[in-house]
């Protein structure tokens, strides 16, 4: 979820409330890391994949093992 400044509610950004294997979807997310730059990195380990979140653009990318 984000949370925007001044707004109440809030926007999914990963995820979401069904499993799956499209950009915005994880299944069996394994672990999380951001890097310097504040985009965040979930190790989605049923997807044999690191998906890469540019949290300020809400953009994906994906990072095939």
């Amino acid at each position: 979820m984000r949370y925007l400044k001044g707004k109440k509610d809030g926007i999914v950004i990963i995820g979401g409330d069904e499993l799956g294997d499209k950009p915005n979807q994880l299944s069996e997310p394994f672990d999380l890391s951001f890097d310097r730059n504040g985009n965040l990195y979930v190790a989605d380990m049923s997807n044999y994949r690191i998906q890469m979140f540019k949290i300020d653009k809400s953009a994906c990318e994906n990072f095939h093992s």
